[in-house]
């Protein structure tokens, strides 16, 4: 998943012929290969851990009314909160980059909408699909210091279709009891076989539609603050 690092485009753009969403990149055989098994044996990993929630009512009261949210999630934690809400319907973000495409395939295969696009590569595209898609009643995922970091630092993306559509941003986290932390910008986590997982959810953010751009970046700094207040309680409170 990435951020589109983009301002809000007008409501009169004009559709691309191939939406994001629609976007698939070719891959060698070899590749295509690599995709399949090693999505069956994720799929493994992810069904051996254990799960328990935390202020789930957070997002589940809207869930019960039909509407919308905007689930805001750092890259390092993706794993275990998509694999978690797979088959929900939702839309996620996920960059163009070659391998985005891996990526692309899981979430697809988890029952996610994945809509092509970041900072650097169909950000605008991106930015105005998923906007129709909260109007249309579906929720997003966004990592918003995706898709090449700085590292759990916000860009304006889910700040601003937050603004645009009324829907709320709800910040996601996820601890594990035993993980592998990939290399690299993010330090992905990898929970290990039969891991227990701690996903927890924080309160809704609301962002006026008409906020000004130090009220954007007052909201932007505030998910900040509440994703990093919620690992540390999920961490302080061991399952």
């Amino acid at each position: 998943m990435s951020d589109p690092d983009a301002t809000v485009p007008s409501e009169a753009a004009p559709a691309a012929e191939v939406s994001a969403s629609e976007l698939v990149m070719p891959l060698r055989w070899h590749e295509r290969l690599a995709s399949a098994v090693g999505g069956r044996m994720l799929d493994g990993l992810m069904l051996s851990c254990r799960y328990r929630h935390v202020d789930a009512e957070n997002h589940l009261q809207f869930h019960r009314q039909g509407r919308p949210v905007i689930w805001t999630l750092w890259h390092g934690t993706l794993l275990p909160l998509t694999f978690s809400h797979r088959n929900e319907g939702i839309v996620t973000l996920v960059s163009r980059h070659r391998d985005g495409e891996y990526i692309t395939r899981a979430v697809r295969r988890w029952g996610y909408t994945a809509v092509r696009g970041s900072t650097s590569r169909g950000g605008l595209e991106a930015l105005r699909e998923l906007i129709q898609h909260v109007r249309q009643g579906r929720s997003l995922a966004i990592t918003p210091d995706g898709p090449r970091g700085p590292r759990e630092k916000m860009k304006p993306g889910p700040v601003l279709i937050a603004q645009r559509t009324g829907a709320p941003i709800i910040p996601a986290m996820a601890v594990a009891s035993r993980a592998w932390y990939v290399g690299g910008w993010d330090r992905f986590l990898i929970p290990k076989p039969m891991a227990r997982l701690t996903l927890g959810y924080g309160e809704p953010l609301f962002v006026p539609r008409r906020a000004t751009d130090a009220e954007i970046h007052a909201a932007m700094d505030e998910v900040e603050r509440r994703l990093a207040a919620l690992r540390a309680r999920l961490e302080a409170e061991p399952w």
